[in-house]
């Protein structure tokens, strides 16, 4: 165990990597949100080459602020201070509870350290407009904080996105996408119709996700999702194919599967934030299921929609494998694009 947590006595890891492989593996995307304007980063809780994040001299101000250029302002996680760094590069301390932080006290840093800090903030403040856009004043924020801005624009863009992310990993004989010859297909598996985890449900943990999006703080239920099943069978509809439908009586599929002149098996992975996944095995027995599939379907496809690497020990016995990254809410449908040919 990693200990990814607040407690500082705890055995906690050490991300360690050369300045080559970090630059060259690591740090691009930092570095293009960078070169986008972004306003704030935010350092982690654990070690990176045996010190702290948050007082990592070399990872905040050496690496992040001068070679590649950083011009906002640094902000730890919450809780995840250990001394007062804002001479090591820390500009904002996010302390977990509302006292005073006792182990971060900015009487002890220098005044170039304060100074650096304070222009930082109110920079990004003024780059952001936020003394003129800010919508509420904390803590009534409830409302904005929960209104829906979804449009048909954001809607058609978490559509695009989604679909450029679908991986082709094989296709044995050109299963994909589906050809005219295709009359009939089954959609079956743990994840073709899996709801999206609600975190503010009763009884849902605050840390888990779903085959949708990841697990943690950061988790939002989009209010919709378009599950695999569901996409899929709206765009085989369009294209006059019929979409075998999975009786009581054959829960697994196993029926459909030996109709269908293609089966899709859908499964996923999910994660949550604190926690390592316990396995890298697909969940809900899909690895069984699939290794059942293949005795009796004519074409075997996989979707996966998976949090990170996963062992596929089917992979020889099955005609085409998709991987999908946790898509989001329009999920079902990049399935059916893909499936269909509409995206390459």
């Amino acid at each position: 165990e990693t200990h990814r947590g607040s407690d500082a006595s705890a055995p906690w890891s050490s991300s360690n990597v050369d300045e080559k492989t970090a630059f060259e593996l690591y740090f691009p995307p930092f570095k293009s949100a960078i070169e986008a304007g972004v306003a704030a980063a935010m350092c982690a809780y654990n070690k990176v080459d045996g010190e702290w994040a948050s007082a990592n001299e070399k990872l905040l101000k050496g690496y992040l602020k001068e070679k590649m250029g950083f011009r906002g302002f640094v902000m730890s996680d919450w809780g995840a201070t250990h001394q007062t760094s804002i001479d090591q590069g820390l500009d904002m301390n996010q302390h977990m509870q509302d006292d005073v932080d006792p182990v971060f006290t900015p009487a002890d840093a220098s005044e170039d350290g304060l100074n650096d800090a304070a222009t930082r903030i109110l920079a990004s403040m003024y780059h952001m407009d936020t003394f003129h856009n800010t919508i509420c004043t904390p803590p009534e924020c409830e409302g904005p904080f929960s209104r829906s801005v979804r449009s048909n624009e954001h809607t058609a863009l978490s559509r695009e996105a989604v679909t450029e992310s679908v991986v082709l990993l094989k296709n044995a004989g050109q299963v994909l996408p589906l050809d005219s010859s295709i009359r009939t297909i089954a959609v079956i598996g743990p994840a073709a119709m899996a709801d999206a985890y609600d975190t503010n449900a009763p009884g849902h943990q605050w840390n888990w996700g779903d085959y949708y999006s990841g697990g943690g703080s950061g988790h939002l239920f989009a209010g919709y999702v378009v599950k695999a099943l569901e996409g899929i069978t709206m765009r085989a509809q369009q294209a006059g194919v019929r979409v075998l439908v999975v009786s009581q009586d054959d829960p697994q599929g196993l029926a459909a599967a030996t109709e269908a002149d293609v089966t899709f098996v859908v499964a996923g992975a999910t994660s949550g934030e604190t926690i390592d996944r316990s396995h890298l095995d697909l969940e809900g027995e899909a690895n069984a299921l699939i290794s059942q599939v293949v005795q009796v379907a004519k074409k075997t496809v996989v979707l996966m929609q998976v949090c990170g690497s996963v062992l596929t020990p089917w992979r020889d016995q099955v005609d085409g494998i998709a991987v999908m990254f946790l898509g989001g809410p329009e999920t079902g449908n990049a399935w059916g694009s893909v499936i269909f040919g509409d995206h390459a």
